[in-house]
């Protein structure tokens, strides 16, 4: 009996007419861009998922979107646990603020900042801008946490399945990787727990990483490089079930881990990447959390393929004793500041003192760093326990890849409980879908993107409409 035919469709996506944006449509695929592609020596699983079936449904996307691009990295950096706003982006004065906060005015007295909390911070608010109209939509630290990294309800419709932001950039990213970029697009330092590659393959995922002097502990093999080699071909011959991809994603997602592992071993001095010097070490802080600017600073500047760096620095739930001054067993805000303020101000100053990829610019013009928390604490006089409790008002802290500094974008009241001035052409609150759609408009990256490959068949929006109707929007009055 005959097969029936099928008219041809004129779209990737029959239910959909919007033009794609997946790079199989128009130029993208190209005999030529085939060749070039194929020549950067991405993995296998990486044409697996171009020519699979629900893949070729692409991506589709608003019309007249306008990207900011002016950033080439990101340097997200996390802030579990939340600081309290009022004591440091958005200091507010009382009877509670300690006289060693030493707050100081900058920017012909537009800032009030606690210079003596943040004394090295300080130093670069000409660089640095302010986001203070932003509001977390839960104020449980597991929910706003994810939240913050995946930009919608964990507990939505497409929660359980999203990726963090950093895999979506790795993934949008991997079109463009040369030959030489054998690092991950996505790598997360001292990030334990963080939200993964969700639906996507996990080649996407942060390649998680805990800072060492010496770099990665298990870049070499113990027996030498001959006999990994011997062992490599061994296995290839054995398993190739995995690199077919016979036995479905399970099996390709393993394949991509070896791979990467493999590519990162074989590349020449990558080892240096992830080192640093006892200078560099306490310059940063000497801590774990300035190492791992050390390291971020390394990974944008190596340009060897990660596009998405995550540092974390937890400890900031101040129930109790927020004010206590340092001492063994002590976490306070004095503890954690002085973890952060040595090495975001070392991070910030490095960045501006080294030449980017492109003539004129340096790597802070082509690097974007954020600072973020899952929301705020409590405002006015502490709580009988000396400490600030939840709140969902709250500061995003901005940094480089375009962004202009010394502004401050919102205004709240005088206790910094309510705002009183959006500061921004959305005239509401920001919500983490608006942080993370800026994210992606500095990196160029479509945030009205609907892909069209999910298991729900659904379409993942890369920044999902708020629960009213209201979509996300760039805060491109950073730029």
């Amino acid at each position: 009996m005959a097969k029936a035919r099928h008219s041809k469709s004129t779209t990737e996506c029959t239910t959909c007419s919007n033009k794609s944006g997946f790079p199989l449509e128009g130029e993208g695929f190209s005999r030529r861009r085939f060749l070039q592609v194929a020549g950067t020596g991405l993995v296998a699983s990486y044409f697996a998922d171009v020519f699979s079936p629900r893949l070729l449904h692409g991506a589709t996307t608003q019309a007249g979107v306008f990207l900011q691009n002016k950033a080439k990295n990101c340097i997200f950096i996390f802030l579990p646990g939340a600081p309290s706003n009022i004591d440091t982006w958005d200091l507010k004065e009382g009877a509670w603020t300690p006289s060693d906060f030493a707050p100081t005015s900058f920017d012909n007295n537009n800032v009030r900042f606690p210079q003596g909390l943040l004394p090295m911070t300080a130093a670069q608010l000409g660089r640095v801008s302010f986001v203070r109209s932003g509001l977390s939509w839960a104020a449980v630290h597991t929910l706003g946490q994810a939240w913050a990294q995946i930009a919608r309800n964990p507990g939505g419709a497409t929660g359980s399945i999203a990726p963090h932001m950093g895999a979506v950039v790795a993934l949008e990213s991997q079109i463009k990787r040369a030959p030489t970029d054998v690092l991950p697009g996505f790598i997360a330092l001292n990030s334990a727990g963080i939200p993964a590659s969700g639906y996507f393959p996990a080649s996407y995922a942060p390649f998680q990483v805990i800072p060492a002097a010496t770099g990665l502990p298990t870049i070499a093999h113990p027996d030498g490089m001959s006999r990994f080699t011997d062992r490599w071909t061994f296995l290839q011959q054995l398993d190739s079930n995995r690199t077919t991809g016979a036995l479905g994603k399970a099996t390709t997602d393993m394949e991509d881990f070896y791979t990467q592992s493999k590519a990162l071993m074989d590349a020449p001095n990558i080892n240096a990447v992830f080192s640093f010097s006892a200078t560099e070490h306490t310059k940063y802080g000497a801590t774990s959390f300035g190492d791992s600017l050390v390291v971020a600073r390394n990974l944008v500047a190596a340009g060897k393929g990660t596009r998405f760096v995550q540092a974390t620095l937890g400890g900031w739930d101040h129930h109790s004793g927020i004010y206590t001054k340092p001492a063994t067993g002590v976490n306070s805000l004095y503890t954690q500041c002085a973890q952060f303020d040595p090495a975001y101000a070392a991070l910030l100053a490095d960045l501006q003192s080294m030449p980017g990829s492109v003539a004129g610019k340096t790597l802070l013009d082509e690097t974007l760093v954020v600072v973020v928390a899952e929301f705020g604490r409590t405002v006015g006089a502490l709580n009988n326990q000396n400490g600030r409790d939840h709140n969902l008002r709250m500061t995003t802290v901005w940094a480089g890849g375009g962004v202009r500094g010394a502004q401050v974008i919102g205004k709240t009241d005088p206790t910094g409980a309510t705002v009183v001035d959006y500061g921004w052409s959305g005239n509401r609150d920001i919500r983490p879908e608006d942080v993370t759609s800026t994210i992606y408009s500095a990196l160029g990256i479509d945030y009205t993107t609907v892909r069209h490959d999910d298991p729900l068949n659904r379409g993942f929006e890369y920044a999902p409409p708020f629960s009213d109707g209201t979509r996300p929007k760039p805060l491109d009055e950073l730029f």
